[in-house]
């Protein structure tokens, strides 16, 4: 398989598999959804990280099968590549990217759809499809842009140029820049301790701020202030107030 889902202490890793360089084929795009979905049901999967190993996070799409298609073959294809990397936007758990090495194109799409990014110093990200004669198809003009904000984005993908760690992270592409090779040690542990939180209300949070972003203020509001008092029916929320309460903050064993 190019893409395995493996599961421990709460945290599920979605680790792509494909050498050299985990380039995004149609069948590893496939595969990505349906275990981005099988994360979303899983109830022993409480957080996530995406990996791509070592050396490379993903180097982009597989640009000989993609040099094959036609206009209608692709008319017919880009929602199927939209809806894989949807899918991991969407796991309604903590996701973390961990990055090393290239993340180009398809690879820097993925992980944006993350919640929070943690970088090797090797890191090099980019949407370099401009070079194609080609835009970013699978989010990045959207979720590039919402991330970094218009002007940053536009300098990216109308140059295709890379970036490296530091300047990613100074663009807020990432979040913190770690040495390569304490990447996924760092980005697990990141997740495992969210995994130990109030399931529901992480889950909350995520959709409250996502749907914030991609409408008014206004609806926002409504999605926050339902999610707000609907956690007064949970388990978790009991939990977390009498724990306070009598133990004082921070110190609740969530379910």
């Amino acid at each position: 398989m190019t893409v395995n889902l493996e599961v421990a202490e709460g945290v599920g890793t979605i680790r792509l598999d494909r050498p050299p360089m985990n380039a995004l084929d149609v069948a590893t795009q496939d595969r990505l959804r349906e275990l981005a979905e099988e994360a979303t049901r899983r109830d022993d999967v409480r957080a996530v990280v995406v990996y791509g190993g070592e050396k490379v996070f993903a180097a982009g799409a597989d640009i000989k099968e993609m040099q094959e298609m036609d206009h209608t073959a692709m008319i017919l294809r880009a929602r199927a590549l939209q809806d894989a990397f949807t899918a991991v936007a969407r796991i309604p758990k903590p996701v973390v990217a961990a990055v090393t090495g290239y993340a180009l194109g398809g690879g820097c799409e993925l992980a944006l759809c993350a919640d929070f990014r943690i970088a090797g110093d090797n890191a090099k990200l980019g949407q370099p499809e401009i070079l194609l004669g080609l835009i970013p198809g699978a989010g990045g003009t959207q979720r590039l842009a919402r991330l970094v904000g218009p002007s940053k984005a536009k300098d990216l993908i109308f140059t295709g140029r890379m970036v490296k760690a530091d300047e990613a992270l100074s663009l807020g592409l990432v979040d913190r820049v770690v040495p390569a090779d304490e990447v996924y040690a760092q980005a697990h542990a990141w997740a495992a301790k969210l995994a130990q939180g109030p399931a529901i209300a992480l889950r909350a949070a995520k959709e409250a701020i996502d749907t914030g972003l991609e409408t008014d203020i206004e609806t926002g509001l409504a999605v926050e202030r339902n999610w707000f008092a609907g956690l007064f029916a949970t388990a978790d929320r009991e939990i977390g107030m009498r724990s306070f309460v009598d133990e004082g903050p921070g110190k609740a064993k969530f379910l």
